[in-house]
């Protein structure tokens, strides 16, 4: 078993290509199945955020795992392999454990020390727990990835005064209009985003702000928290458009909830320019209206310059909580080993593997006139015949550890496949990229 972690953020694509990955949350539990069932893939957890989709996985091979992710994701989205590849991560194991505690954590948020993250990790990990798609292995995992960012928000100031993307979307206002209280402020969402906004936006002194959301009663459950904000029926958008001097986007729609030929028609009837902010992925605004001439829009990459100057000081506490999270990787791992089944599983892969060669050798010898390309299409067959059989056994004995009767099923397993479960970890540890290839 072999723990991988693939996707794409903030750091590795734009937000074009990042809108294009992006799970909703009426089809994330079906993903998750759908992923379970390809060849390789053990357990998953899929994270999807305005800033990144990540997939975290138990497989069966490095190599296979790694190509059947590939392969779920350019299918789920409609994408090409070789078109969405340039765009991913990958990371293997320990690599991979670190990666997930550093993003529990917000040390890989575009916002460093956020807190939101976490819990939008624990979200992720409840939702496949749900769909049955984490085993033993992802349990753990994630559960001590969230144990540790609670404790290191708690223990350290990292996310003290830490700007948010609803902060970074006001200070754009600011630098616009330095007086935001003469400002009328037009609010498309009632989300936990839209929430953080009103907050910094009554914070500066905003003395009117109009709250639209498509379901009119959470308009008016957020609007009631806020001295100078009110609530109106999503029928009157355009109205409050031509009256707005700043919109602030952010909902969980699949698509433009502004189009160009919207703003187009807002643009031509005033006789102010109007600045939107869209802080939604995917994205709300049709990225079209920028080109309008009375129309400033931004969207979440534009706020990348506002946040980036306010993380110095807690990047010094990200090199420190390094070493923690190292240590955290390095137990996490011995505790893989004392399952006892990790030997077992990989003494099955090898054993099948070493049939595999012979049985490939023979039929060299027996068949002396194949051509090479004969011979690597038998190879691959065989190979996937071999993974499609051992996927049920590897799922199943990687359960046994849980089970009240755990060491008596272990044996029988052993019995079955004659294994001796004396394989040298350290030695099948140094094994294991030859044996994912």
């Amino acid at each position: 078993m072999y723990i991988l972690s693939v996707g794409l953020n903030h750091k590795t694509a734009p937000i074009d290509v990042r809108e294009r990955f992006s799970f909703t949350e009426t089809e994330i539990s079906e993903a998750l199945v759908a992923l379970q069932n390809e060849k390789s893939i053990l357990e998953n957890v899929m994270l999807s955020t305005c800033n990144r989709t990540e997939i975290t996985a138990v497989v069966d091979q490095i190599h296979t795992g790694k190509y059947y992710i590939k392969r779920f994701l350019a299918g789920w989205f409609g994408i090409r392999l070789e078109e969405m590849s340039s765009y991913l991560f990958f990371y293997e194991e320990k690599a991979a454990v670190k990666h997930l505690y550093e993003v529990a954590a917000g040390l890989d948020s575009l916002v460093l020390g956020e807190t939101q993250i976490l819990g939008q990790v624990k979200q992720a990990f409840l939702k496949a727990q749900k769909a049955e798609t984490t085993g033993t292995i992802l349990n753990q995992l994630f559960r001590e990835a969230i144990h540790f960012a609670k404790d290191m928000h708690h223990r350290t100031k990292i996310n003290e005064n830490a700007v948010s993307v609803s902060y970074a979307a006001v200070e754009i206002a600011k630098r616009i209009y330095p007086d935001l209280s003469k400002k009328s402020v037009l609010l498309i969402g009632a989300g936990k985003m839209s929430e953080l906004a009103l907050e910094n936006l009554a914070g500066s002194g905003v003395q009117e702000i109009v709250l639209v959301n498509r379901t009119e009663e959470h308009a008016k459950s957020l609007a009631q928290k806020f001295e100078n904000a009110r609530s109106i029926n999503f029928d009157s958008l355009n109205e409050a458009l031509q009256e707005a001097d700043i919109v602030l986007v952010s909902t969980s729609a699949g698509g433009y909830v502004l189009s160009e030929a919207d703003m187009r028609q807002i643009s031509e009837t005033r006789n102010s320019p109007i600045l939107v902010i869209d802080i939604s992925l995917p994205r709300n605004v049709d990225p079209a209206a920028a080109d309008l001439s009375k129309v400033f829009l931004y969207d979440l990459d534009d706020l990348e310059g506002v946040i980036s100057a306010n993380t110095e000081e807690r990047q010094k506490m990200v090199a420190e909580l390094e070493s923690e999270i190292e240590e955290e990787a390095e137990q996490f791992f011995e505790w893989e080993k004392r399952l006892g089944v990790v030997p077992l599983i990989r003494e099955l892969r090898e054993t099948a593997l070493l049939i595999q060669e012979k049985t490939m050798q023979s039929l060299e010898n027996k068949l002396p006139g194949m051509t090479e390309r004969e011979y690597t299409v038998i190879g691959k067959h065989m190979k996937s015949i071999i993974n499609q059989m051992l996927k049920h056994p590897i799922a199943e004995i990687k359960e046994m550890p849980e089970k009240v009767d755990a060491d008596h099923q272990i044996e029988i397993f052993k019995a079955i496949f004659d294994l001796s479960g004396e394989v040298d970890i350290k030695e099948s540890q140094n094994q294991k990229n030859e044996v994912g290839k």
